[in-house]
């Protein structure tokens, strides 16, 4: 501390005083010991952890002592002030500042009319820093339950006693002398403005340690109005529980929890918040909530589930409809009418609708029956192929989407479903290929190709050939435009040429010897 401050110190009164003072040392005289309220006596030879108090009883005429100045403080405690941050001394003789002169502009504080303190108080930090404060019984007894029964006692003669207090092993002096400074503050929710929310718990925890009733009110009324991070959000849950307060910390806590919900009322959430995306005008705000909501869906696999089966299958029939709709009246529309353009963004819109739904049930493990569903779309299928290329290519991603899930492993249907879903969409997915590359940026071309092999691979080999033969004349006349499964027929051929593998065991040298059994 440079010169200038110690000056400063000095002049405002940071010397021998019987206000308050700096001990730079423990107190010799002998004293019972008491322990803080959060914790319970550990054995005598059991170094403490929590903070102590330490309570020494004086007569009411004691004996005048000798309180050091503050550059006889600063000089024997030299040590410990090298230990010790700048910032929170700053802050502690602040604190002190305020508590001498409670008149001071903005201290909020009054006790002027109590006199000098009849109750010596000593924080002691791990470090062995100290501040002395002599405080006022009255004020300590009427806020504090724990210093009212502490601070009870008389004597033998029934007379009023002086006491010396001291509260060592502090983790932070700062916190435990400003908590006695408020005990003194008229306007306490005005006092805490401005303070940080590590603060704020920092004095909710000794206020709650030494049953400083009021403190907690305001510090739990403090948290409850003040914004925090999710970071926060875990400190006041584990400290809120960790203090135990019940009822008082429920008002707190309601941002972060709610009454137990049934799974009717948690679906219906869901069924709304989904069917808004599914339904939003403003096509950047359908995208951008689309990747918001399956992301958090994604984060928690418990959440997860709260979304129905039943309600995400009604959503993608929903988008069934809609695009059969669409499609029928694109069918019929003349290509000279203004609103064609609509209508195809219209089937664009409802076929990335159900892509995501689809994607949904894929990471939710329940897509096996859509497969069926997508299957037998017959009448969706023909209509898909009378609408130019350019707009209903959207709905194909559908069919690699599910063949890349089912290539993975992520969707387990029977074979007869795996060949009806490509008997019904492989002639439209070869058709719109080449567009899908092109204008869809999220289609990587290479994972459709692979999952499309992967599925074919799965099928009776004769199914496998027939559609791999087909697959071989289309590449042929196509070439880039069509997927690239070379993968796939040269596996199949290996398996149908090379490696022939026959169902019927081969037993002419199977020999079968017949003992019989002497009677």
């Amino acid at each position: 501390m440079s010169t200038r401050e110690v000056s400063a110190m000095i002049k405002q009164g940071f010397i021998s005083d019987q206000t308050l003072s700096f001990s730079p040392s423990r107190t010799t005289a002998t004293s019972s010991r008491l322990y803080s309220p959060s914790s319970s006596p550990p054995p005598a030879s059991t170094q403490q952890s929590h903070p102590q108090l330490t309570e020494s009883i004086r007569h009411s005429h004691p004996q005048p002592t000798h309180h050091p100045t503050l550059f006889e403080m600063m000089s024997q405690e030299q040590i410990h002030e090298t230990n010790k941050p700048i910032k929170s001394q700053s802050r502690i003789f602040k604190l002190l500042s305020d508590f001498r002169n409670p008149k001071g502009p903005g201290n909020g504080l009054s006790y002027v009319e109590l006199g000098s303190g009849d109750v010596r108080l000593t924080v002691v930090g791990k470090d062995g820093f100290r501040v002395c404060m002599d405080v006022h019984k009255k004020i300590l007894a009427e806020k504090s339950r724990f210093f009212a029964e502490k601070l009870a006692r008389k004597d033998k003669e029934n007379r009023e006693i002086l006491h010396t207090v001291e509260i060592s092993e502090c983790d932070d002096v700062e916190v435990y002398v400003e908590t006695v400074v408020l005990m003194y503050c008229e306007d306490l929710k005005k006092r805490l403005l401005g303070e940080d929310l590590d603060r704020v718990l920092a004095l909710l925890k000794v206020s709650a340690a030494v049953m400083f009733d009021t403190g907690i009110m305001s510090c739990l009324e403090h948290l409850e109005a003040v914004p925090w991070s999710e970071d926060d959000e875990e400190k006041v849950i584990s400290i809120l529980s960790e203090l135990d307060l019940q009822d008082s910390a429920a008002e707190v806590l309601q941002r972060v929890t709610s009454e137990p919900s049934t799974s009717t009322r948690a679906d219906d959430i869901f069924l709304k918040l989904l069917s808004g995306v599914l339904q939003a005008k403003d096509d950047k705000a359908r995208r951008e909530m689309k990747t918001v909501i399956s992301r958090l869906l994604k984060e928690d696999a418990s959440g997860y589930d709260n979304v129905s089966k039943d309600t995400l299958y009604s959503l993608c029939h929903r988008c069934l409809s809609s695009l059969i709709l669409c499609l029928s009246e694109a069918r019929g529309i003349d290509d000279s009418r203004q609103d064609r353009g609509v209508l195809m963004a219209e089937i664009a819109r409802e076929a990335d609708n159900l892509h995501w739904i689809v994607d949904i049930l894929i990471d939710k493990k329940i897509c096996d029956e859509f497969v069926k569903v997508w299957a037998d779309q017959k009448e969706l299928a023909i209509l898909h192929s009378k609408i130019p290329t350019m707009y209903r290519h959207e709905i194909s991603r559908i069919t690699a989407q599910l063949c890349i899930a089912i290539g993975r492993g992520l969707i387990l249907v029977p074979k007869d479903t795996r060949f009806s879903l490509l008997s019904t969409w492989l002639e439209a997915l070869y058709e719109d290929f080449g567009w899908m590359k092109r204008a869809c940026r999220s289609v990587d071309r290479k994972l459709v190709e692979d999952g499309l092999s992967q599925t074919i691979l799965t099928l009776p080999l004769l199914q496998q050939q027939a559609i791999l033969l087909n697959w071989f004349d289309r590449f042929l006349n196509k070439g880039a435009d069509c997927p690239n499964i070379q993968k796939a027929f040269e596996i199949w051929w290996r398996r149908a040429f090379i490696r022939q593998y026959s169902a019927e065991q081969d037993s002419s040298h199977l020999q079968i010897t017949v003992c019989e059994n002497p009677k």
